[in-house]
């Protein structure tokens, strides 16, 4: 895996304590923006796509819950993984959360060690399924459409099998 700070996490939440206390969380391992408000955020990833998205639900004007519909929606952002950090700890907020998209919902207040173990975990698992979807891709070029659909669907399993057969050769000058 790539050094912590070849990331970069996008940290939306309007209370200064709360990017405070993020920014001394992940600011030495990772490359860390702020935005104030959901419509920031989202031009902020438009202009420069983020690893990943810390997001509070709780938001004057667009909530993160919205935020996040948003970014999932738009094909440049719908791979971003989101994490919910929110006060909100109603087992309804997070399925919320889970139903527009995030990936992960921490609940404030924070636990230091844990926040920055999901956030590892959460760009660990984006960066294997980016290598995954690179091999796929070259993949393609050497295997028939049926054979590669039938693979990645699951519908045949890939079998390496040798058997022998008669060959007759013809050289001629």
């Amino acid at each position: 895996m790539a050094e912590s700070t070849d990331y970069s996490i996008l940290d939306v939440d309007d209370t200064e304590t709360n990017i405070d206390i993020l920014m001394g969380v992940l600011g030495d391992d990772y490359e860390v923006c702020v935005a104030t408000d959901g419509e920031s955020a989202l031009e902020l990833v438009a202009e420069n796509p983020p690893d990943l998205i810390l997001l509070d639900a709780m938001m004057p004007g667009i909530d993160g819950y919205e935020v996040c519909r948003r970014l999932k929606q738009d094909l440049k952002s719908k791979d971003i993984p989101v994490i919910f950090i929110s006060a909100m700890s109603e087992v309804s907020d997070e399925t919320k959360g889970f139903e527009v998209g995030a990936v992960d919902y921490i609940t404030k207040p924070i636990s230091p060690p844990v926040a920055k173990a999901r956030v590892k975990n959460h760009l660990a698992i984006r960066t294997t399924h980016q290598k995954l979807e690179s091999l796929s891709g070259k993949l393609v070029k050497y295997l028939s459409p049926q054979v590669y659909q039938s693979i990645f669907e699951g519908s045949k399993d890939a079998c390496l099998a040798t058997s022998r057969k008669k060959l007759t050769a013809f050289f001629s000058d």
